[in-house]
């Protein structure tokens, strides 16, 4: 063969592996890695476990549990040295028995809460007056330190939503007083409100088809993005008795609390999920999925999405699909 042919069996680039510095002079030059264009994008993650989480709603709703959160947490099957839900979001649920004070202190840019049962009363909000929830109040907590007590006469449960998982991924700790929504201080929307929301929809649109009628949560901070938080977007859906949601995919990941329904059950990936009243559906990012109410009585169902990630990169992808989908 002469010099100037080609070998027969040539490597592929791909297999050329990781480059290193070959004179590094300094410690910085021996941390440098070099991959090519076949290989630096060949990168393979645990597939984001779709289902439903009904034990630690069981285990939260157990009246000889005590004070203390249970988390709903993938990370072994995500291979992530800290609790997530998914990538970037983690749900817990949270009690508080009656008399007890519960700590809310997360490596996040805030919180969402949904309470599901008993009063809850929020103190240290920026000079604000200590605030009492009720069972179907939605709160939004910035970041920071607080103390949640119940003064009641019985256990207080709730579901929360936060981007911990985000933060540890880039290893970023929260700051409290940069964050727009800081400046806005604590978000409550009453139950009644909601409710009132909800009703003017299905007033003023009768008949949406099967795209679901839902209530989207936002701030005064992010009013013009539609958001709650910069990273996380809230909804509440609601389906008709004998309704059903198209399939549909897109690029955010879901949690889902099933707040109200008889009857109903999701499709994610093929993989029926039967609801349980208060069980947390876990949707991965791109996944069809559906929701389905069989049952006489109107459903209801809290979503939290990575949304705003999406939304700003203007990647959400949102997009409904053949019937068979999903």
């Amino acid at each position: 063969m002469s010099s100037g042919s080609k070998p027969l069996h040539s490597p592929s680039m791909a297999a050329l592996g990781v480059g290193t510095a070959s004179r590094p002079e300094s410690a910085a030059e021996r941390r440098a890695r070099y991959f090519n264009s076949a290989n630096a994008f060949n990168i393979h993650l645990p597939e984001v476990p779709a289902g439903i989480f009904s034990e630690p709603v069981r285990m939260a709703l157990q009246a000889d549990t005590e004070t203390g959160y249970v988390e709903c947490d993938q990370s072994q099957a995500l291979a992530t040295s800290y609790p997530a839900t998914t990538p970037f979001m983690l749900a817990r649920y949270a009690r508080v028995n009656a008399g007890d004070t519960l700590e809310a202190d997360f490596a996040a840019s805030g919180s969402i809460w949904y309470v599901m049962s008993g009063t809850l009363q929020i103190a240290d909000l920026a000079g604000e007056a200590d605030q009492r929830l009720f069972a179907g109040d939605v709160l939004y907590l910035p970041a920071g330190k607080h103390h949640l007590a119940n003064a009641g006469d019985v256990a207080c449960v709730a579901w929360l939503v936060t981007d911990e998982p985000m933060l540890a991924h880039h290893g970023l700790q929260a700051a409290p007083m940069a964050s727009p929504c800081h400046e806005a201080g604590a978000v409550i929307f009453r139950a009644h409100d909601i409710a009132d929301q909800i009703e003017t929809i299905y007033r003023t649109t009768p008949d949406a088809g099967t795209s679901g009628m839902a209530v989207v949560f936002s701030a005064q901070a992010h009013e013009s993005s539609r958001n709650l938080m910069t990273n996380l977007t809230l909804s509440l859906n609601t389906l008709p008795a004998h309704c059903h949601q198209s399939a549909h995919r897109h690029n955010s990941a879901a949690l889902t609390l099933v707040v109200a329904g008889h009857g109903c059950y999701s499709r994610v990936d093929g993989q029926t999920c039967p609801w349980t009243i208060g069980a947390t559906l876990v949707t991965p990012a791109g996944a069809a999925h559906s929701h389905h109410n069989d049952g006489d009585a109107r459903a209801a169902f809290l979503i939290v999405q990575d949304g705003g990630l999406y939304y700003q990169a203007r990647t959400m992808g949102f997009e409904f699909l053949a019937a068979d989908a999903d």
